[in-house]
């Protein structure tokens, strides 16, 4: 069983100046690259009477294979990669859309409703792993999620292809993206073929609406929605509570007494909301 490239090296590095030749040679590749990309294009949910072209975010950039999709389906393009390498293969390639090097986990530098929809094929499972000591995967996705929240019209979509390499992953992505505002959920195309399977996170930043529905699946199998409310639920069932709950402010009051700290008594009214009106 081959290693996963994300357990192999950072991906300034993995995605050197040989691995980025082999997204200008090698036709398997750019092949599943191109479908995948129609497929993230489909599931954001473009108006279709709007004939005018739209300004998508590419995350992961890479070589501009995801680009060049968009520019032949009308639209225009901003790209974002880590690794300079697989930048000059774009350059080298004459994409049409503006290039810019940085890294997800520091943040989208754009300016707020900049977007009118976003995509991102194979890249989004590198945040889960931390190359460096400093680096702390929810917080960076954090980080990454709500710059890309703001950069986004109100009601657009981003849609990742990802490889999640387990079930863990999959929560850690969807909270954090459900913690910046997104709404969504996971949709997998093909849900019992060990081949053509295939996950797509699908954010929404214009409120709850129907996920689309899989491919090679019926309407409602391969499908995962989340709500922030959802989320919630699923901590306080493996036995946290949540925060600011009655559960969580006892608990904390416990170990203040514990501690030796003077704390107040605990009441009937112990983490009671207040209204909030004067």
């Amino acid at each position: 069983m081959s290693r996963r490239p994300e357990h192999i090296a950072p991906p300034e590095i993995f995605y050197g100046e040989d691995e980025a030749k082999k997204y200008t040679n090698n036709t398997r590749i750019i092949d599943i690259q191109v479908q995948m990309c129609e497929r993230a294009i489909e599931l954001l949910a473009l108006d279709p009477d709007d004939d005018s072209p739209q300004l998508i975010l590419d995350i992961g950039c890479g070589s501009g294979l995801s680009g060049s999709v968009l520019e032949d389906q009308g639209h225009l393009w901003v790209g974002i990669d880590i690794s300079n390498h697989m930048l000059d293969v774009a350059i080298d390639r004459e994409v049409e859309g503006d290039l810019l090097l940085g890294d997800m986990g520091q943040g989208m530098p754009f300016k707020a409703g900049t977007f009118d929809g976003a995509v991102s094929i194979s890249a989004l499972q590198w945040l889960c792993n931390a190359d460096k000591k400093s680096h702390v995967p929810p917080k960076r996705l954090y980080q990454f999620f709500s710059t890309l929240f703001s950069s986004l019209t109100r009601n657009a979509r981003a849609v990742f292809q990802f490889y999640p390499e387990n079930a863990d992953h999959i929560e850690l992505v969807t909270s954090q993206a459900m913690k910046a505002g997104f709404y969504g959920g996971i949709v997998v195309d093909y849900p019992n073929s060990s081949k053509a399977k295939k996950y797509f996170l699908v954010l929404m930043t214009g409120g709850v609406a129907k996920l689309p529905a899989a491919l090679g699946t019926d309407e409602s199998a391969g499908q995962i929605g989340y709500s922030r409310k959802q989320i919630e639920y699923a901590k306080k069932a493996r036995g946290k509570p949540l925060k600011k709950s009655r559960e969580w402010v006892l608990a904390k009051k416990e170990r203040r007494r514990e501690h030796g700290e003077e704390t107040r008594k605990d009441s009937r009214y112990t983490a009671r909301k207040r209204s909030g009106r004067f």
